[in-house]
């Protein structure tokens, strides 16, 4: 198949599934920036805006599972067209939103539109092109979906500034038109894959497993977490989705997700690497900008700028690693990223608030780099022992765990941040005394003077007591990514013709 597709179709077609990839990618982040001006504009309360993000994050969580088996029963060139142009109206009528019920409904409409883009594209490539530039062609494809939301931000508050808030979705549409009309164009028809009776049951508990996850950790900061009815009966939810998944995959002659999948192992340790390595990736992009904005006075585009070095240190990476991971060999590439992302986080560890936007840009570059050179190699790697019917649900099963790795990194590492910031905050308080060596000289004064005085001693002691807890939340990531490093010991060489990999130059 492969031998007969021209060259310059190939190219089309990549660049088509990017574009439109991008998009979707894009989209995870854009609309962050513009929520205060969103806010302002439909005249909505900040908890009622939350729906804005957590609609979307909801809605993909739904779509997702279903889009491998979709994949198979109508084509995946079918669903991807389908998905960009429902996708592009989504963006449309967001950015032509006049209130809040309707912005949140376009925002589901576009996460069920999107959730399948990155899972076919993934698969799609990996049958476009020919073996032996699957390192390649998986590097221009892992840049885009882990630079993409690293870029959001600033191009969301650029446009939000220059333009308004709706171009942040207003942007997607030239975008989803030209990638559209290149994948159709160029993309071939691509064989079904094994068609199984739908597992209702197994889709279900898929379904309240991920929802229940997603909306317990999205509004778990907010909802002040297990102290909230709420939040109980999401996890609860999602407790019960899981197990019942669980037993159905084992128990039934034909689960909703292949069992060979969950057999083999390249796929499996390279997915739990993936999921912890999108637990420190996915929650730094998430902390860094309030770090920035609460506690340094950053504005909105100044934070965007300086978490921009995260982008380009992973597209200098995913042009680096396809030449790099046949020379070192697939697991050495795995460690030299590990050891850049733990030197990156270990920076981060010790940051302090004197400092400038130095350490911000530099640490987060190494991070980029780092991940990338991790993800590249895993990306190719989890698929080279995997047969090609089961790719298109290979690829949703392995977004899906890394997207579920960002959302219970980001819900457990600013827990983590929340607590310690107390803790270090009562520990400071305790020590602010006229015995201080420290303050004793001006504690008399600072007693004395006004409530104003007393308000900005209170402001600094907490923001002191932050700075010490985004250290040592940053710790913990550091200590996370080193201890996932053993996990490479169970990968091993490709057997599949399909996919030969490197595995240490062997």
């Amino acid at each position: 198949m492969h031998s007969e597709i021209p060259q310059g179709q190939r190219i089309l077609a990549t660049f088509g599934l990017m574009l439109a990839t991008l998009t979707n990618t894009l989209d995870m982040t854009i609309a962050n920036i513009a929520l205060p001006h969103i806010q302002g504009s439909l005249s909505a309360s900040q908890d009622q805006m939350n729906w804005v993000l957590t609609s979307y994050i909801v809605a993909t969580a739904i779509m997702t599972p279903l889009s491998g088996w979709l994949s198979n029963k109508l084509g995946r060139k079918n669903i991807f067209l389908v998905s960009t142009a429902l996708f592009m109206v989504a963006s449309m009528l967001c950015g032509m939103a006049v209130n809040l019920p309707q912005i949140i409904i376009f925002r589901v409409l576009q996460g069920l539109a999107g959730a399948s883009m990155m899972p076919m594209s993934q698969a799609a490539l990996l049958d476009l092109w020919p073996r032996k530039y699957t390192a390649h062609v998986m590097a221009i494809w892992s840049g885009v979906v882990t630079a993409a939301p690293v870029i959001g931000p600033t191009l969301g508050g650029f446009l939000t500034d220059t333009l308004s808030w709706r171009w942040a979705f207003y942007i997607n549409v030239p975008l989803d038109i030209i990638g559209f009309a290149a994948v159709y164009l160029a993309l071939p028809p691509d064989e079904k894959g094994l068609r199984r009776p739908f597992d209702y049951i197994g889709f279900t508990a898929l379904i309240m497993f991920t929802v229940g996850l997603q909306l317990m950790v999205d509004r778990g900061t907010m909802k002040d977490w297990f102290d909230s009815t709420e939040i109980w009966i999401e996890a609860t939810i999602a407790a019960s989705g899981l197990y019942l998944f669980i037993v159905q995959t084992m128990t039934h002659r034909q689960p909703y997700f292949a069992a060979a999948i969950f057999k083999d192992r390249n796929f499996v340790t390279c997915n739990t690497l993936g999921f912890l390595l999108a637990t420190g990736l996915f929650t730094t992009s998430a902390l860094m900008p309030v770090l920035m904005q609460s506690l340094m006075g950053y504005s909105a585009i100044q934070a965007g700028l300086a978490t921009m070095p995260r982008g380009f240190g992973s597209v200098s990476a995913f042009f680096i690693v396809p030449w790099l991971s046949p020379v070192l060999g697939a697991r050495k590439t795995i460690v030299l990223g590990g050891a850049i992302n733990i030197l990156s986080l270990w920076q981060m560890g010790h940051f302090d608030l004197t400092m400038t936007d130095g350490p911000i840009q530099f640490s987060g570059f190494l991070q980029g780099f780092g991940s990338a050179l991790m993800f590249n190699p895993l990306s190719v790697i989890g698929f080279s022992t995997m047969p090609a019917e089961h790719r298109n649900e290979a690829a949703v099963l392995s977004n899906m765990v890394r997207s579920v790795g960002g959302a219970l990194g980001i819900a457990a590492y600013s827990a983590i941040e929340i607590r310690q910031m107390a803790v270090v905050r009562n520990h400071m308080v305790a020590h602010l005394d006229p015995s201080s060596a420290v303050l004793g000289w001006q504690m008399p004064d600072l007693l004395g003077g006004s409530s104003g005085t007393i308000a900005m001693l209170n402001a600094e002691v907490n923001r002191q007591a932050a700075m010490v807890a985004y250290d040592t939340t940053f710790g913990y990531m550091c200590l996370v990514s080193l201890a996932m490093l053993p996990l490479l010991l169970l990968l091993r060489p490709g057997k599949s013709p399909t996919i030969p990999v490197p595995v240490d130059g062997h």
